[in-house]
């Protein structure tokens, strides 16, 4: 996570979510944050390199399953 979210209100990473559907994962996040947005995004996909406190990028596998921790940034 940047250390420029530091200061986010409420949960910031979500490492218990690492193996679960990336869609049902992403509806957790926002539920247990409501100051962000989740975005499920496919491994190897190009995204861009800045930094958001409002966004989580969940990063899923070919089979849809989250492979990294998901983290706001």
């Amino acid at each position: 996570m940047a250390s420029r979210c530091k200061n986010v209100k409420g949960k910031k990473s979500w490492p218990e979510l690492v193996g679960a559907s990336g869609q049902a994962a992403a509806a957790i996040i926002e539920s247990e944050n409501h100051k962000v947005d989740a975005i499920v995004v496919e491994e190897g996909s190009f995204v861009t390199t800045d930094i958001r406190c409002d966004r989580v990028r969940v990063f899923v596998d070919d089979n849809h399953i989250v492979k990294k921790v998901p983290k706001i940034g």
